[in-house]
């Protein structure tokens, strides 16, 4: 699919129902993650080819799943999976708002960069999440990729997940393993959204999360 427009245009579709508008600033954000990759390493060399399927619509997933969310925070938000794929999305819309976490900054350039270019009033916080979490309002939906396994995400994520936020993180084939590693230290609801792009890949919905009191 790299380099084939329509294909990307038409197969991004399938997942979330995006504008030509939109679709045009994915574009530009792909073509600049790409110059970037160049110098800067913000997603696997191996996937390059695969960007697309690979990451564009493997982060959109996060908007089919909740439509009507307009309050986001992407943590560790790294080359902009799924931050900035979200951001293209809300341009334009009305009380929308998204929030990307970044420490590395070199990568906070870069999504500066683009959400400058594709018009978009996201913002980028430059910390760590553990200090930004409590400076940002609680927000709809928390969003993770790639970053750290289940038991950490919670943590990291807690401040707004112990105040009403749901959570959305990409997982592998792993993902019980480490659902069953947060047994005794959180309590939560889950929903497990197979993924429409990888059948190796989940979308797990955190909600209610709760620390547990250890028995004595």
């Amino acid at each position: 699919m790299h380099g084939n427009k329509h294909s990307a245009f038409e197969f991004v579709r399938r997942i979330y129902p995006v504008s030509r508008e939109t679709f045009e600033r994915l574009e530009l954000f792909v073509d600049r993650l790409q110059t970037w990759q160049k110098k800067t390493n913000l997603i696997a060399p191996s996937t390059l080819d695969e960007i697309w399927t690979r990451h564009v619509s493997d982060s959109i997933q996060c908007l089919a799943i909740k439509p009507d969310a307009s309050r986001w925070v992407d943590i560790g938000s790294g080359g902009g999976f799924p931050g900035l794929v979200i951001a293209a999305v809300l341009v334009g819309q009305e009380d929308a708002s998204i929030t990307l976490v970044e420490s590395n900054q070199k990568k906070c350039a870069f999504l500066r960069q683009v959400i400058r270019q594709m018009g978009s009033e996201a913002r980028v916080v430059s910390s760590r999440i553990e200090v930004a979490a409590w400076d940002i309002e609680t927000p709809q939906v928390v969003t993770a990729r790639a970053l750290a396994e289940l038991p950490l995400l919670l943590e990291l994520s807690a401040p707004w997940l112990s105040d009403g936020a749901v959570g959305l993180f990409h997982k592998g084939r792993e993902y019980r393993q480490e659902v069953a590693k947060c047994n005794g230290t959180w309590s939560f609801d889950l929903v497990e959204h197979e993924s429409r792009v990888s059948p190796d890949s989940v979308l797990l919905e955190v909600r209610n999360l709760k620390p547990e009191t250890k028995q004595r």
